[in-house]
């Protein structure tokens, strides 16, 4: 993960002082890549001009070793472990039960505006629970809720979702894939809390993306969708058959159907 602090001056509503970020992860571990695509040419503008803006990096994290050093955990029931590939980050086993949720928070503090760009890699194929950003964090600064959020981490050892939307101030983005129904019910969600007073989690919504194009590859057997489920088999390279061109050969095993499919890129 990589956190850079931009010359660009993003404004939602409300003010965003000294936060920090975080990552939650609720329910069953999900993890997950996702590639959405929005057409709109103001959006593109504005994401082109965000992507071109002077930047200085202040958080690196490869996740190869040693997590406790550049973050901590809240939850009693998940697990974070180094691997060479990177941290797996997986919540409790008990779905629906608030002890399964798991918070990995930076131990660095950020100020202003920020770009974050991570790599992310979905390792299961259960069938609910989402997995959220949080990004720059405080609290409402309502004792016991000031806006130093270590200061009252022993109220989120059991991080009960409902602590977050009524007592931060911070911006959500939520993932959610292989839901019941197929692919149009997965999402990509943008929210704002806190909870205004005499309102409920759903007046956090600030926008909601869905339908996303699967930019990979579709195949179907039999009637039954195999987007999901298949485990890496193992990856090589070889002479291609147009003059001066090498070609990579990724080779993937479904878990459920005997089928090994080769992918090739020129």
């Amino acid at each position: 993960m990589v956190i850079y602090t931009i010359d660009y001056h993003i404004k939602i509503a409300g003010t965003m002082n000294k936060r920090f970020f975080y990552l939650l992860i609720t329910g069953i571990m999900a993890e997950f890549s996702m590639n959405g695509q929005n057409h709109g040419s103001s959006q593109e503008l504005k994401f082109n001009e965000l992507q071109a803006a002077d930047c200085r990096l202040v958080f690196f994290d490869q996740g190869r070793s040693y997590w406790q050093e550049k973050w901590f955990l809240n939850g009693e029931r998940g697990t974070v472990r180094n691997t060479p590939s990177g941290i797996v980050f997986s919540a409790g086993p008990v779905r629906g039960d608030d002890g399964s949720h798991n918070v990995l928070w930076t131990r660095d503090v950020f100020e202003g505006d920020i770009m974050i760009e991570f790599d992310y890699t979905r390792l299961d194929d259960v069938d609910c629970a989402v997995n959220i950003l949080y990004i720059l964090a405080t609290g409402i600064g309502v004792p016991p809720y000031s806006e130093d959020i270590t200061e009252w981490s022993h109220l989120r050892v059991r991080p009960y979702m409902s602590t977050y939307y009524q007592y931060m101030n911070l911006l959500h983005i939520s993932y959610a894939a292989n839901l019941p129904g197929g692919l149009q019910n997965d999402y990509v969600r943008a929210r704002r809390y806190p909870v205004k007073p005499g309102e409920d989690f759903e007046t956090t919504l600030y926008v909601s993306w869905k339908n996303f194009p699967n930019n990979s590859f579709e195949l179907e057997i039999d009637g039954q969708s195999l987007q999901t489920g298949w485990e890496w088999v193992s990856a090589s390279q070889r002479k291609g058959e147009r003059t001066n061109t090498i070609e990579a050969v990724v080779e993937l095993k479904h878990k459920y159907n005997q089928v090994i499919t080769n992918f090739l890129n020129q």
